[in-house]
């Protein structure tokens, strides 16, 4: 048990330290030490994530291999955790101005996170669960942190009652995989494959896995609450979604279908490829038409979970390792971009309509040029850093022999670049009298949108050992 426990002690931790706050914070009066609570949460995620990065390499299991500690846990962990803590100190500011700062926020971010972790750690299929649960519950919640606005309400509902519905669909699938292969561990699950082909009911059982998980990665068909929630949520919680939520629920599956249908890629590489195709073109038609920057961002990111699916769909060690060095180019991206939605204002109220940006070049040419190299990275114009991680995902598919699948990616790439063009144009040659934000923008928000973008271009050397360390968590997950 002891040494079970040593495997858990970051999850546990983080556990600890969530409740601690919460006791500190109702001790010592409430919200007047809500920033404190903050800053230190983003300290102890920083923390935790470099006990990670220097705990021992290999393999370890804990409770009869129902939490397994690797390497491909270790990158998502990291990625979470960074992620999440950039986040935190982004709001700070924006929250503070708008007296949405309660000392609930970093408390409930903190008990997502250690959901998130027990999620890319999981090797039973209760454990999965109960980290997804963690996870759901605390974001149900912070999605209608702000309790005096309807928008902020309806989000949190249509959440909450969208996401019960995929919890069933996943638990249902988990029930059907349990009764046809008698085990909830995915190393027994694994040998319920009999020359890389699964029985019927265990395709129909992952199939409504995949439906659930794929509602976690808000993939097409099953994106229906992102534009909503993404919208009526306070700005710094949807920058949350974007980023460390989605790399964790992308790193479940991945363990999911490698660790527990791992022999089986056949059965599940249509599964995912169609979920690929639908997100990519779902998601980049739709963004054509929005007006609202974080409802584009909302189809966005339907579109980019298209692309590292695309990876995913390759069923290999390059595909896993593509998939990782995708979702972390793409949560790089967003923090910069959402640093830079934070900062959109006027009068100090937020402004999210995208025809403020109109002459931003001529005001703020330094913001402008920085937001300008983040969405053609996005866009995966060369020779940035988004270009490569396309091409990663592309040309693992390629080397699957699935050449359809890469074709799709590049055609709707052509039709996501326009939505982030067209703010290109604006901010260049819009209309200069149009409404136009203030441009105001804090020390910590310039330091995050200067930086992402420049890793959009320094990154193109080394990718700062990104890649290295994906692609030992890749063959870590596929052995």
């Amino acid at each position: 048990m002891g040494a079970d426990l040593a495997i858990l002690l970051p999850e546990i931790f983080l556990a600890v330290y969530a409740m601690s706050a919460l006791l500190f914070a109702v001790w010592t009066g409430k919200d007047r030490m809500a920033s404190m609570v903050l800053w230190t949460t983003a300290a102890v995620f920083v923390a935790v994530a470099i006990w990670i990065g220097l705990s021992p390499g290999g393999t370890r299991e804990a409770f009869g291999g129902m939490f397994v500690d690797d390497g491909f846990a270790r990158f998502a962990k990291i990625v979470c955790l960074l992620s999440a803590a950039a986040v935190l100190l982004l709001s700070e500011s924006y929250m503070v101005r708008r007296d949405l700062l309660r000392f609930e926020y970093p408390v409930l971010i903190t008990l997502a996170v250690t959901g998130m972790m027990v999620m890319v750690s999981a090797g039973d299929l209760i454990a999965l669960y109960l980290g997804l649960e963690l996870q759901s519950l605390a974001l149900y919640v912070v999605a209608s942190i702000r309790r005096d606005n309807v928008r902020s309400t309806e989000a949190g509902l249509k959440y909450y009652v969208l996401g019960s519905l995929s919890s069933g669909m996943l638990l249902y699938g988990a029930s059907l995989v349990y009764g046809y292969s008698g085990t909830t561990e995915f190393a027994g699950i694994v040998t319920a494959a009999t020359d890389g082909e699964i029985g019927l009911g265990l395709v129909i059982g992952l199939s409504f896995m995949a439906a659930g998980i794929a509602f976690k990665v808000s993939a097409a068909p099953f994106h229906m609450w992102t534009p909503d929630v993404y919208e009526g949520s306070p700005t710094p919680v949807t920058a949350f979604f974007a980023t460390a939520p989605k790399m964790a629920a992308m790193a479940m599956l991945a363990r999911v279908l490698h660790d527990a249908f791992g022999q089986a890629v056949g059965d599940w590489q249509q599964i995912v490829a169609f979920l690929a195709v639908a997100s990519v073109f779902v998601g980049g038609v739709a963004a054509i038409g929005q007006r609202d920057i974080k409802r584009l961002m909302a189809y966005s990111s339907i579109a980019h979970m298209g692309y590292a699916l695309i990876g995913l769909a390759a069923g290999t060690a390059a595909g896993v390792e593509a998939m990782l060095l995708y979702m972390a180019i793409y949560i790089a991206m967003n923090i910069g971009t959402f640093a830079f939605i934070l900062s959109m204002s006027r009068e100090g109220r937020a402004i999210t309509r995208i025809d403020t940006l109109n002459m931003l070049s001529e005001r703020e040419p330094g913001k402008a040029f920085a937001l300008l190299v983040l969405l053609f990275s996005m866009a995966g114009v060369p020779p940035l850093v988004g270009f490569f991680a396309k091409f990663a995902v592309l040309t693992a598919a390629v080397e699957a022999g699935l050449a359809w699948l890469a074709v799709a990616g590049v055609l709707a790439a052509v039709i996501n670049a326009y939505y982030y063009l067209r703010i290109v144009y604006l901010m260049y040659f819009g209309s200069p009298d149009a409404d136009r934000i203030d441009g105001r923008m804090g020390a910590v928000q310039w330091g995050f949108l200067m930086a992402s973008a420049a890793v959009m271009v320094l990154g193109v050397v080394n990718l700062f050992g990104v890649d290295g360390a994906a692609a030992v968590a890749a063959a870590a997950l596929v052995d």
